[in-house]
């Protein structure tokens, strides 16, 4: 995972958030972006091994695509 750097003051504690009283910790967005981006990752990782012609015929689509642009 990201690791986030916390800039503390000289007498602080160097405990986490949520062994602070008062403090709830909830996930940030970013984590959640993150273990998005990393199922879709491994997904993406699957379907090429399961489908190998899967990709040949995206670059086929897309590649023709394209060429129809340029004419």
């Amino acid at each position: 995972m990201t690791h986030r750097a916390r800039h503390t003051e000289p007498d602080t504690s160097h405990a986490s958030p949520a062994d602070e009283p008062g403090h709830d910790v909830v996930p940030r967005r970013g984590d959640f972006l993150e273990f998005l981006g990393l199922v879709l990752a491994a997904g993406a990782l699957v379907l090429v091994v399961v489908r190998p012609e899967l990709p040949e015929a995206l670059v086929r689509a897309f590649s023709s695509s394209t060429a129809g642009l340029v004419r």
